[in-house]
């Protein structure tokens, strides 16, 4: 699965909309492109206009004025392109600004199960490759079209002006560039897109290999995985080799419709002068004015391919959450903070379902041990009393409202999912726990006492300044694991749903950690899904799944004294023979 892709009309509201939000900056931008050009086309008037009077004897004076007129108004352009063009470019970066910071908005809206099953590749692509491909036409493209396009339309108004005669060869060359230009324009779309949806697939291969490279080495799965990344080379060399047929075909057409109509104004403007239909100062304007458009035309042209590539990237950038537009946006009032799982089945793929009849009732601020063998079900159960997946069959309620019926922030909000995998931003110790959030340098230290990261963040160089991420100090997994989790407690949900959030820490600083947390979130409800048993001991209440289903629920001293499954369990954890079970 890939992320969605905004099709044809969906692209064009939003760049009108875009035009219209930057309206003041397009029009002057236009203005000066316009006051260039026009100063540019009165050079070729005033060369035939000489001609003309060399005809009927001019004067050296005239001469000069005339030259000194082209000089003056070629300046002129030369400054007035320079003042549009650096207002083109401010244009281009505020609209590249709005798209990227769009961008980011709509990636951070989508549901994490779309992300996950879309899979990173689509994503990095879209950040990367099409952010790539939207600035180059963004920053050039989009200017240069529109000084092209404004060339070619004043340079035409100013050829019919001279001589309607004389613009008429002008046409022959029309259905060689138009017919072209269709026939290359109803292509290139939907080869662009394919060419960067085979890029999605081919960075999609190469993260799963890379991410996972010990288990492929472990396995020997080392050859499947060339497989793979070799069909996928073929695939984006494939629509490669399409994208470049279509330009091998347009650009040759377009070479001989520039020369056509130079070569036919010539030959033409010398028939017409010599039956006496037009002057010679007339041809020689029209030449010039002809040979003028090529330039332009040429520009347009060209860089009109690059616009294909920046229209299939905006596409794929505004199109990542079409589709999710029926998302509640509106805060929705619910009866409390019961959360109520009743019936839930869910499935990853179609006939494989992992959850079967799922029913569970979680009382606010109850701390629930979710435990069972691997396989059992408890991630896929957590990440749906969370919401991160909608169920397939049956529902989860928060205080009598289905979660799905929730708006995404609103579910973000009260209760959140903390996982093994964690993330440092590029930022201080301050930031990377805060988030963005309004805190005070005594909230975020008190978030990194409960989860004992205070004494260690003290003891770094600049302390809570201190810089991480990419170009900053690298912390070990473990003390990444506890910057996560205090996030959370900054955050302050109502429900935290631990999906073996400490596994990665070592033993003894999981267990006092595990004890802060019971402590310090006493009226919070707590769902810790975790392998390590002390974690049930310390709960209220001990769910036990196996292949997908609920086998047994209660206290860990019930269930110890019931001597069923989960009494096995412990007992294997502890390195004993589990005792026979007593049934159930």
């Amino acid at each position: 699965m890939t992320l969605p892709v905004a099709d044809a009309p969906t692209v064009r509201r939003y760049v009108r909309e875009l035009l219209r939000e930057h309206r003041g900056l397009l029009t002057r931008t236009v203005l000066w492109f316009a006051l260039a050009t026009a100063c540019g086309l009165a050079v070729p008037a005033l060369i035939g206009d000489l001609v003309d009077g060399i005809e009927d004897g001019v004067t050296a004076t005239r001469v000069n004025v005339t030259m000194a007129l082209v000089a003056g108004f070629l300046l002129l352009q030369c400054v007035l392109t320079r003042v549009a063009r650096l207002l083109g470019a401010r244009l281009g970066e505020r609209i590249l600004a709005d798209i990227r910071e769009g961008f980011v908005d709509r990636v951070l809206t989508l549901p994490l199960s779309v992300v996950e099953r879309a899979g990173t590749g689509d994503l990095l692509t879209r950040s990367s490759r099409d952010v790539d491909g939207l600035s180059l036409a963004v920053r050039t493209a989009a200017p240069s079209i529109l000084v092209s396009s404004l060339s070619v339309l004043l340079t035409a108004v100013a050829l019919v002006l001279v001589s309607p005669l004389m613009a008429l060869p002008c046409l022959l060359a029309a259905p060689v560039l138009v017919l072209s230009t269709r026939w290359y324009l109803r292509r290139a779309r939907a080869a662009y897109l394919a060419e960067a949806a085979s890029y999605s697939d081919l960075t999609q291969g190469l993260a799963e290999s890379m991410a996972g490279a010990r288990t492929v080495a472990a396995l020997g799965l080392g050859g499947h995985r060339m497989e793979r990344v070799e069909t996928d080379i073929a695939r984006s060399r494939e629509a490669e080799r399409r994208t470049l047929f279509l330009r091998s075909v347009w650009y040759p057409l377009m070479d001989f419709g520039y020369v056509l109509p130079a070569a036919t104004t010539l030959l033409a403007g010398g028939v017409f002068y010599l039956n006496g239909w037009v002057g010679l100062g007339q041809v020689t304007a029209a030449v010039l004015y002809t040979r003028a458009l090529v330039d332009p035309l040429d520009e347009l042209l060209s860089w009109l391919d690059e616009l294909q590539i920046g229209d299939a990237s905006l596409a794929r950038l505004i199109g990542v959450n079409e589709g999710l537009t029926d998302e509640p946006t509106e805060p929705v009032a619910t009866d409390g903070h019961h959360i109520a799982a009743t019936g839930v089945r869910y499935a990853y793929r179609p006939e494989h379902e992992v959850l079967h009849g799922v029913d569970l009732d979680i009382r606010p601020g109850e701390r629930i041990a979710i435990v069972g063998a691997s396989g059992a079900g408890k991630s896929t159960l957590g990440r749906l009393l969370a919401g991160i997946h909608p169920p397939l069959a049956g529902s989860v309620r928060l205080g009598g409202v289905p979660l799905d019926q929730l708006p995404l922030a609103q579910r973000r909000g009260e209760i959140a999912l903390v996982t093994q995998e964690h993330h440092l931003f590029l930022g201080s110790v301050r930031d990377n726990v805060a988030l963005g959030a309004e805190a005070s340098d005594a909230e975020v230290a008190a978030a990194l006492d409960v989860v004992f990261a205070l004494d260690w963040v003290r003891a770094l160089p600049e302390g809570l300044d201190t810089e991480l991420g990419a170009d900053g100090l690298d912390l070990p997994p473990a003390r990444a694991q506890q910057i996560a989790l205090a996030r959370l407690v900054l955050a302050n949900p109502h429900t935290l749903v631990l999906d073996e959030a400490t596994s990665l820490l070592d033993p003894r600083a999981a267990r006092r950690l595990e004890q802060s947390m019971a402590a310090v979130l006493a009226d919070r409800t707590v769902i810790a899904i975790a392998h390590r048993l002390h974690t049930a001991r310390d709960a209220d209440r001990v769910v036990v799944m196996e292949n997908g289903r609920v086998r047994e629920h209660g206290s860990h001293d019930e269930l110890l004294a019931r001597e069923g499954r989960y009494a096995a369990l412990w007992e294997a954890w502890h390195g004993r023979a589990p005792r026979a079970r007593s049934g159930g």
